[in-house]
């Protein structure tokens, strides 16, 4: 075979002719074919990747609110709609999904700052108003404190849990018990923070003794029927105790 295509010239090129003009013509149509699918990969990045999906018109928008079509003045809910509402429309285009998330989290950001700024303005307020206050007002706010707010709870929930305690039992007798367990409560609560145990002592029986007074005063002005049936004067008086043995040891420094 080789020595004929040798001594034949007119033989190989009558054989590779035909192939080397199609090789040429495959070329051609590569290139033709790259040429026009090129715009449209272009197109496609840039509409969606999850097939024809329409493009937010108000992509290039500035305005964060006039980008999702609220007002200055609108609600959390609204603006969480609007976000929602403008993602499920836009589904599938990564430009204007992503011009949506990025109104919606300038928006919120412009709230905490504002909800910040307030929050300072309240506290300079109330403290301008303290400073204006009279003396025996500055006086008696000096030994006041404002704890942090699980304190808080944590001990409501215990003399509210002595306060429910008292009336479970009230049928077997009266609440001394009680009363004497809240007050050594409120004396070892007073004693973690003024590290005095006489202080502590006397803050806790002054407590005790005021909101007893209170409610010797107060119970009998209340009418009958806003108290339960079986509910005696000691007990009553004991519930107005327990609040003052809890603001005391809550709130005192």
């Amino acid at each position: 075979m080789a020595s004929l295509s040798v001594s034949s010239p007119n033989f190989t090129t009558t054989f590779l002719g035909p192939k080397l003009k199609f090789l040429e013509n495959s070329k051609k149509l590569r290139t033709c074919c790259s040429a026009v699918r090129a715009p449209r990969c272009a197109a496609a990045t840039d509409t969606s990747y999850g097939g024809n999906a329409p493009k937010f018109p108000r992509i290039s928008v500035w305005d964060p609110y006039k980008r999702l079509g609220v007002t200055y003045d609108a609600s959390e809910e609204e603006i969480w709609g609007s976000r929602n509402f403008l993602l499920q429309q836009y589904a599938g285009h990564e430009r204007s999904e992503e011009s949506i998330e990025a109104a919606f989290e300038k928006i919120l950001m412009t709230s905490f700052q504002q909800r910040k700024k307030t929050k300072i303005n309240l506290k300079s307020k109330l403290k301008k108003k303290v400073e204006e206050s009279p003396p025996w007002v500055k006086n008696l706010l000096n030994f006041v404190e404002v704890p942090p707010v699980e304190v808080i709870f944590r001990r409501l929930f215990l003399f509210a849990f002595m306060g429910g305690w008292s009336i479970m039992n009230s049928a077997e007798g009266g609440p001394a018990f009680q009363v004497a367990v809240s007050l050594a409560a409120c004396i070892y609560f007073l004693n973690e923070k003024t590290k005095s145990l006489a202080r502590a002592s006397i803050f806790g029986l002054g407590a005790l003794v005021t909101g007893w007074v209170c409610g010797s005063v107060l119970v009998p002005n209340i009418p009958s029927m806003l108290l339960h049936p079986t509910w005696t004067l000691e007990l009553a008086t004991s519930l107005v105790a327990y609040l003052f043995l809890f603001l005391a040891c809550t709130f005192l420094k």
